[in-house]
């Protein structure tokens, strides 16, 4: 038996699992939702998660800010695979994953919607060994692109009006406006 769940790598809570439970399933920031995530960036209804055929589909439900999976941004229903990277807006990152259970074991849990759980906390022992450790791992979160334009515009209009000053200035110590300017009254 297969169990599906969310992992956020980034918001408000990283390393909060989601257990996904049930055939449809609303993920937003109304905590009403059965996926709720109480960030700004996210719609109160952002995506929606239909259980069709033994996997979950995801679909954008009209958000602001948009519904990712590996990085490209959702124009229709998409089926999830596990290790799919879900990103919500640009802050917002959640692993998909699938839980192979023991079809002999018993589960105490019932068959609906559960919120969010935090991880356990892990003590943490002294190691008198030195440590190595691996480089970082990319988590194909999207990233914040900088709009340049505003700033080519704002330096070229800057660039223009110190040259008008500057030719301007130079008319007047030269005295040069009747050349320039023949049309002024007492040229």
């Amino acid at each position: 038996m297969t169990q599906f769940q969310f992992v956020m790598r980034s918001g408000p809570t990283p390393g909060v699992t989601f257990p996904l439970e049930g055939d449809q399933l609303i993920i937003g920031r109304d905590a009403s939702n059965d996926v709720a995530i109480n960030d700004a960036e996210i719609s109160r209804k952002h995506s929606r998660l239909s259980f069709q055929g033994g996997k979950y589909v995801l679909e954008d439900l009209g958000s602001t800010n948009g519904t990712f999976v590996n990085g490209q941004r959702l124009a229709g229903p998409v089926v999830l695979k596990p290790g799919d990277v879900v990103s919500l807006g640009e802050q917002i990152v959640l692993m998909y994953d699938a839980i192979t259970q023991d079809p002999g074991a018993t589960i105490a849990s019932p068959r609906h919607a559960v919120r969010a759980t935090p991880p356990p906390v892990q003590p943490v022992t002294p190691i008198s060994t030195p440590v190595h450790t691996a480089a970082p791992v990319y988590s194909g979160a999207p990233t914040k692109k900088t709009n340049l334009l505003p700033i080519f515009i704002g330096g070229g209009v800057f660039v223009f009006l110190c040259l008008c000053v500057s030719f301007f200035w130079w008319i007047d110590a030269t005295y040069r406006w009747c050349t320039f300017f023949p049309f002024i009254s007492g040229c």
